[in-house]
């Protein structure tokens, strides 16, 4: 119901200011002091559809991770670093305030609550779009000043009156050959990870309590059932939950979005169809079973319905790790994928040197050239997320979106710094490449030559098995520190199957991570530098985590750079280089002119030959 202190209001087209103050009056009539807006969907999703984009819908800032915190008189924003410059951009003149998280002297958001509530008083939360771990933690945190939670189902449904609807579209089948496992395989390795989870004892005398497991995670639901969607942006994905137990599965999605086809795909694997709304419903019923599942990958409202009568065992899903280590056929997959994003790359890199007319090209024209080569590729189906054009001092948001009021022209002088990535059938990817549009001055050469030998030295480890990607991370970031400079964004990423293009658990960052590199794991390598009103400067490949042999302790691992693309020479300071940095850069750049030009016309072999000659 509408508020009556929202009824004098136009609620379509409205500034930020505006809709924070009809927010407000729905703080007013639910008796809370503050409410928390995060950036996710029920299922914790990194991107999410247009429909749970509440928090950039209330405070205008378009970044892909941040949480609004509105009171009766202040709202704030925290962000990472990546997001620095575009928040502090997007906030100017909301009325909000930009929180830059990791900063000595940022408060943390309970920080904050704690510092401008007093006893009595209650934070709203939307317990759909907080995950049982989240309010737990927040919880804690306030009730120490007696400060409580409250929880409001979705209350901007009465302000947002032109909100998107939840997405319908129909799933499709992601085919064997793509996969390389059938669902009963997979479900399986899931059971079996499930009973060692749950510590049965198979020879027990007392009765034997049957084990299931709750998967909220869209890209393991996708990768368990074979199955793709087009839920999310940029993310093949679907909404929808699984219930895996010991001999059946349940997936509650939609009805609209499944086909005939994917109907009977589904009914021959022995997996049951529900509607989405019925998930609750379901679990309540299975009391008789332990239910395993990630706290940090359910919603609150989910959780909270179901703890008082089910048997719950929480748990790291052990979906995240099976997905994590690739298949041969999903590996053989990526190396296709990865020559003809490759292909895609040398064309778009021969236009810009050679046939686009500098002072006529912008950022949106240079994104545009770009995704016409990705997309004349074989089994194209879209970006892997949004591409990232930045030119100059553009260069130095990290995850900088061209629009039109930003649109910059491209000059014959400094540095464009390019991040694109492509959903193929058989593979996804993720590249970046800083190139030089002309002179440079000394300070750019070093800085590009810096991050490319932190590039370099973390391609060449050799590690012994058991690894975490945290011991692994200083070598890209080595060389900038003898600098005191530094990035604060992580160095590498699990990248998914034709799945999400940031995947976990796998990683390499400063950050602590307990999940050791595994042969079959793939994870990026990009450092950067960026210097505000200036440039910025990032080289990315993905590499593929391979045996290395037997040695002393145990087995070794080495990593596969995987990503067929130039890096681009002209920058290079070569003195500043090692001797075996030049010699692994002379043969990456032999290795992506073998695998490339058998699939490029007279013209674009010999823009590649040129450009992977030995330094």
């Amino acid at each position: 119901m509408i508020n009556a202190y929202l009824c004098p209001l136009n609620f379509t087209n409205m500034t930020v200011k505006e809709r924070i103050a009809a927010f407000r009056a729905i703080l007013k009539q639910e008796k809370v002091k503050a409410f928390v807006v995060p950036s996710t969907d029920p299922h914790m999703s990194e991107h999410v559809a247009p429909y749970w984009e509440v928090r950039q819908w209330i405070s205008g800032f378009t970044g892909s991770a941040g949480t609004a915190v509105i009171t009766e008189t202040e709202a704030g924003l925290w962000t990472d670093s990546r997001y620095f410059l575009q928040a502090a951009e997007q906030l100017q003149g909301t009325g909000i305030d930009l929180y830059k998280e990791k900063i000595e002297g940022t408060p943390t958001i309970a920080g904050f609550l704690k510092s401008k509530l007093t006893e009595g008083d209650a934070v709203g939360i939307d317990g759909h779009v907080f995950s049982a771990v989240a309010v737990r933690t927040l919880q804690e945190e306030l009730s120490s000043c007696g400060i409580q939670l409250k929880t409001i189902a979705d209350p901007f449904d009465s302000i947002w009156v032109d909100r998107p609807p939840i997405p319908k579209d129909p799933i499709f089948i992601h085919d064997l050959r793509f996969a390389g496992k059938t669902i009963s395989e997979k479900l399986s390795a899931i059971r079996k990870q499930n009973e060692q989870l749950n510590n049965k004892k198979k020879h027990c005398i007392t009765r034997r309590v049957e084990t299931a497991i709750l998967v909220s995670a869209l890209d393991e639901i996708a990768w368990t059932l074979n199955l793709r969607g087009n839920d999310v942006h940029c993310n093949p994905l679907f909404i929808s939950y699984l219930f895996i137990s010991e001999s059946q599965a349940h997936l509650f999605i939609m009805p609209e979005k499944i086909s005939e086809a994917v109907k009977g795909y589904l009914e021959e694997a022995g997996v049951h169809l529900h509607g989405y709304e019925e998930i609750i419903p379901f679990l309540q019923l299975q009391s008789d079973k332990t239910i395993l599942l990630n706290p940090s990958q359910i919603n609150y409202a989910t959780y909270n319905a179901i703890s008082s009568n089910c048997d719950i065992k929480e748990i790291s899903s052990p979906i995240a790790m099976l997905k994590a280590i690739k298949n041969e056929i999903e590996i053989s997959n990526l190396r296709h994928a990865m020559v003809k994003d490759g292909v895609a790359m040398v064309k778009f890199l021969k236009w810009l040197e050679q046939d686009a007319e500098i002072y006529h090209e912008t950022e949106m024209s240079v994104d545009r050239q770009l995704h016409a080569f990705q997309a004349a590729q074989e089994d194209y189906i879209g970006e892997s997320f949004d591409t990232i054009v930045g030119y100059g001092a553009h260069a130095a948001i990290v995850h900088y979106e061209a629009t039109p009021a930003t649109d910059a022209p491209l000059a014959p002088k400094g540095f464009l710094l390019l991040d694109a990535g492509a959903q193929y059938l058989d593979g996804t990817t993720d590249i970046t490449r800083t190139i030089s549009l002309g002179p440079l001055t000394q300070e750019e050469k070093e800085d590009y030559t810096l991050i490319l030998k932190g590039h370099i030295d973390l391609a060449m480890a050799v590690f012994p098995e058991r690894t975490r990607g945290a011991q692994l991370d200083i070598l890209a970031r080595q060389h900038i520190w003898k600098r005191h400079m530094n990035y604060l964004h992580g160095t590498g990423h699990g990248v998914g199957a034709f799945l999400n293009v940031h995947e976990g658990p796998q990683s390499i960052r400063m950050e602590e991570n307990p999940v050791t590199l595994q042969a079959g794991m793939v994870v990026t390598n990009e450092p950067g530098i960026y210097k505000a009103g200036s440039h910025g400067i990032r080289t990315e490949n993905i590499l593929l985590v391979v045996p290395a042999g037997e040695g002393m302790f145990g087995n070794y691992l080495k990593f596969e750079t995987v990503t067929l693309c130039p890096i681009d020479k002209r920058p290079i300071i070569k003195g500043m280089l090692t001797s075996d940095e030049i010699e692994w850069l002379n043969q990456y750049h032999q290795r992506v002119y073998d695998l490339l030009a058998l699939q490029l016309d007279y013209d674009e072999r010999y823009w590649l030959a040129n450009a992977t000659t030995p330094l």
